[in-house]
């Protein structure tokens, strides 16, 4: 880090501070600074954008009023949100990361966010959600959204038990044979939280299982871990 800083200054200028102490005596190297850090999960914690009552969407809801057009040689290219499969024919009608829920990237979100926290501590908090007047530290926060993740599987006792996995599948959400037979869905809804596409998505919603251990009190993978 000392190399960087004396002999490639240019390089170090685009990242967060390389000399800042971390609340652990420990540095962390990191794009955004403290500043940016705060102004980006002011949105992703905005209810009129990314976060939903399960989790980040992968697009901010703000296009569903607002889509982002694009000319390009004669042709116009719409994104709007859309919160399950995709009204495009294009890649067999897959939603294309146009608003839909998805494990891989949240779980990676609520990691960086523990991470940051064992940098900044409590001294760094951000509403949940925004314009809440809720403040939580980071790790809080990390927290929160594994609980909104989790909640996808797990029964709704305010809306009669049902599962917001099924969705509006009756034979998933009655039948006893079926009702506590998960399915690990490849993606969800952005709004409901219905699972949507492949069902057998093992390689990554299985992730769930962690966070739920995490849950239950698994101690925090940065405590004792000396970040460079």
């Amino acid at each position: 880090m000392e190399w960087f800083l004396k002999y490639r200054p240019h390089l170090a200028v685009h990242v967060a501070p390389l000399d800042e102490i971390g609340a652990h005596g420990h540095y962390q190297l990191s794009i955004v600074d403290r500043d940016q850090l705060t102004r980006i999960l002011t949105r992703v914690f905005d209810a009129d954008e990314f976060l939903s009552d399960y989790g980040p969407r992968s697009l901010s809801r703000y296009h569903a009023a607002h889509p982002y057009v694009s000319h390009v040689d004669a042709q116009t290219y719409t994104v709007a949100y859309e919160p399950a499969e995709s009204h495009s024919g294009l890649f067999g009608g897959n939603s294309n990361w146009r608003g839909p829920i998805w494990f891989p990237t949240n779980y990676l979100l609520i990691e960086a966010l523990r991470a940051y926290h064992h940098h900044y501590g409590d001294t760094l908090t951000v509403e949940v959600p925004t314009g809440s007047g809720n403040r939580l530290t980071l790790a809080q926060a990390a927290d929160e959204l594994a609980r909104r993740l989790t909640r996808i599987f797990l029964r709704d006792v305010a809306n009669g038990g049902r599962r917001p996995v099924f969705g509006g599948e009756a034979l998933f959400q009655n039948d006893p044979h079926w009702r506590d037979h998960l399915l690990f869905y490849e993606y969800f809804h952005g709004d409901t939280g219905a699972g949507v596409g492949a069902s057998h998505q093992t390689g990554w919603t299985a992730l769930v299982a962690n966070l739920l251990q995490q849950d239950e009190g698994a101690p925090c993978p940065y405590c004792k871990v000396n970040l460079l």
